[in-house]
Formats: structure tokens, C-alpha cells, sequence
């Protein structure tokens, strides 16, 4: 088995970096503190075609595989941590979905600018009462005439703050057969952007009110049933979490190891010391270890989505191993990475947030148990009938 990249990997991973170290090297401190979405940033990412990479060339994307994506977010996010959340909007999570189940009208109305980084698409799951239970979600949607009316909130979704238009995971009836998703325009009547909140890493959000919200039908996106394959796709969106929390994690892990050859204590450098040497040790085994797993999910990937066990290890490792290397990296560098002067505590913060997003840490390892014991093992409270 060769887990080497093949040459054509290797160029296009050679020239992703030389790319990202000649333009988005300069300003990536100060981009990561900016909670600005970069417009210019985005539209020099797409110019050089590193927008819908996995998507279809007719709908005018790349036509790559997954593979490609994640070498890409890899080595933009190890020269400006940053810059790499644009690749993913530009190929995993909601612009992934609207791509697979989008109709021709809807693609030929928001990809050319989705992708062409003039406009974002945002997700609409979470609410404030399903988080980890998203199938619990309230937010309904009951035709009348050529429209659907939308009524409910959500909350925590990345972009939200500057999306122009929003996939919305929304109930037509009762149980999991009755969820499906709309796409809703920013500007649609009865349709509120909140006031922005901030994450802990500087990153905002806003909450999203829809009150008798009227959208035009043809913006269905995947009617009653839909749940299930919009899951199978939000896989793809998983492996983007991953591969950004992996990448910053060794961000941070590079920029340690720099300073431990740099930085003088007792009349030796950091190096040195046992203490440390074996810090990085652990740091380079989780690293390492997490990035097969990842490149076997994306290497994996059946019709362009990956499976949902794969990803799921995949997301459980790489979210661990991002966020504890990233740490260890604030703790080796003391002060200095303690600080904004330099990306570790960003690259600490962010790796934090993906082991909440996209599914927890928690909820990864509640799955992994399900392919364990290919068994499914509910999380809901029984019922008074199966109390008895």
C-alpha cells in the first residue's frame, strides 16, 4: 500500500504552496484577527482554482476529487490559517450539498458567483434547541400557493454574517421523513440576519429569524425525505472540518518547533530539554496518525462522498489531535503563544471549535461505537411505554 502522493499530488500540492506563500503569507496574522470575511482574498483563491474543486466541471467546478480539496485546505492553512476556511467554503459543507442536489436553474443562478468567490452560502441546521439533536429541529416550512412559508430560528451558522443566500434545514411534517432544506435569499421578506455574536476565536455569527418567511418554490432545494441524503453529503463537509483542524494543528506545531530551535533558557535552547523532546514526540505521532485516517476517508471516497465511517474516525481523530497539538504548541512557546503576536493561540482557538462543529468529539465517538457493534444505540430518553 503506497500512502505516498502520486506526482500529480505532489505538483499540485508544490504549487497550492508556493501560491499561498507568495500571496497570503503577507497579512496572515492580522487576517486571522480580522472577523471581516476577505473578499479580495477569496476572489484571488478562486482565480487561481482553488474554488469548487470537487464540483463537476459542468456546473463549473474543477471536476477533482475530494483528495484534491484536502490537499488544498492542507497547504493554504500551514502558510495563513485563515485563508483556508475560503477553500472550504468553496468546496465542502452547504456549497457541497447545493451542488450535488441543486436543480440546473438554481446552479445557473449562484454557482458562477459562489464560486467565483463573489458570494457565500451559509448553513441553516443548528437551533436553539437542536444542536447535537438536529433531527429535533422546529424551524417549518407549509406550502401555500407557488411559496413556502417559513417560520423559526437558527443559530451558530459559519458565514452567516455575510451570506447572500442560506441553505435551510427546515420540517415539512412530523418525524425524520419530514426534514428537508430551501435555499432562502438574504433579502427574502420576513427573512432577519440578527445581530452578530462572536466565538471565543473572533470568528461571527448570526442568528437567523424567519417570521411567515414567503420562498418561492423553485428554491427547494430536497423536499420531505431529504434528510438523509443531505447527511450523506454533510460527510463531505466533515472532511473539511478535519482537514482544516489537522492543518492548524501543525501550524501551530511548526511554529513551536521553531521556537524550541530559537528560544534560549538555562543557557540551552528549548530543544534540549527532555521535557520538550518528548512533548513533540506525542505531537508527531497524533499528527501523523490522524492524517492517514483522513487521507484514507478522502482517498475512500465512493461517487465523490465519503463514508460515513471513515469520516466519522476521521473527524474524531483530527479534531483531537488538532486541538491538543495546538495546545501543547500555546504551552511550548509560554507567553509568546499565549499572545496575539503570534497564530498559536488562533490555531488553539479555532481547533477548539471544530471539535463542537459539525458534530462533537462526543457525538464522533457515539457513531464509532455504532460501527463497533453494527448496532444503533439512540441517545433519546425512552419513552413512557418502554419504561413501562
Amino acid at each position: 500500500m503506497d500512502f505516498a502522493f502520486t506526482e500529480e499530488q505532489r505538483l499540485f500540492a508544490e504549487s497550492v504552496r508556493r501560491f499561498a506563500t507568495d500571496k497570503l503569507q503577507p497579512g496572515a496574522l492580522k487576517r486571522a484577527h480580522d472577523p471581516e470575511f476577505d473578499w479580495a482574498t477569496a476572489q484571488m483563491i478562486a482565480d487561481q482554482g482553488l474554488l469548487g474543486i470537487t464540483l463537476k466541471a459542468e456546473d463549473g467546478g474543477i471536476g477533482g476529487t475530494l483528495m484534491d480539496a484536502v490537499i488544498a485546505i492542507e497547504q493554504v492553512a500551514l502558510v495563513c490559517p485563515k485563508s483556508a476556511d475560503i477553500v472550504q467554503a468553496g468546496n465542502f459543507g452547504p456549497i457541497r450539498t447545493f451542488a450535488e442536489y441543486g436543480t440546473p436553474q438554481q446552479k445557473e443562478k449562484w454557482l458562477p458567483d459562489l464560486l467565483s468567490g463573489k458570494m457565500l452560502i451559509s448553513l441553516g441546521m443548528s437551533e436553539p434547541d437542536a444542536g447535537s439533536a438536529a433531527t429535533e429541529l422546529r424551524t417549518s416550512a407549509r406550502e401555500d400557493g407557488d411559496h413556502y412559508v417559513l417560520n423559526g430560528q437558527k443559530v451558530f451558522g459559519t458565514h452567516s454574517r455575510d451570506a447572500s443566500i442560506y441553505l435551510i434545514y427546515v420540517r415539512f411534517g412530523p418525524g425524520l421523513d419530514g426534514i428537508g432544506s430551501i435555499i432562502v435569499e438574504r433579502n427574502t421578506p420576513g427573512f432577519t440576519v440578527g445581530e452578530p455574536s462572536s466565538f471565543m476565536s473572533g470568528e461571527e455569527w448570526c442568528p437567523l429569524f424567519m417570521e411567515e418567511c414567503r420562498v418561492p418554490k423553485e428554491n427547494l432545494l430536497l423536499g420531505p425525505g431529504g434528510f438523509k441524503r443531505q447527511i450523506s453529503a454533510f460527510n463531505a463537509e466533515r472532511i473539511g472540518n478535519s482537514s482544516r483542524s489537522l492543518a492548524i494543528g501543525r501550524h501551530a506545531f511548526n511554529l513551536a518547533r521553531q521556537y524550541a530551535l530559537e528560544r534560549t533558557q538555562f543557557g540551552r535552547t528549548l530543544c534540549e530539554f527532555q521535557g520538550l523532546q518528548w512533548k513533540f514526540a506525542d505531537m508527531a505521532l497524533k499528527l501523523e496518525s490522524a492524517q492517514l485516517l483522513l487521507y484514507k476517508a478522502a482517498a475512500g471516497a465512493d461517487e465523490g462522498l465519503p463514508s460515513a465511517q471513515d469520516t466519522t474516525m476521521a473527524k474524531l481523530a483530527c479534531n483531537l489531535a488538532g486541538f491538543e497539538v495546538a495546545s501543547e504548541a500555546v504551552q511550548v512557546m509560554g507567553g509568546m503563544g499565549y499572545s496575539r503576536e503570534t497564530l498559536a493561540e488562533y490555531c488553539m482557538l479555532r481547533t477548539k471549535g471544530w471539535m463542537i462543529a459539525g458534530g462533537t468529539v462526543e457525538m464522533m465517538k457515539n457513531r464509532l461505537a455504532e460501527f463497533v457493534f453494527d448496532r444503533r444505540f439512540s441517545q433519546r430518553a425512552p419513552s413512557v411505554k418502554e419504561r413501562g
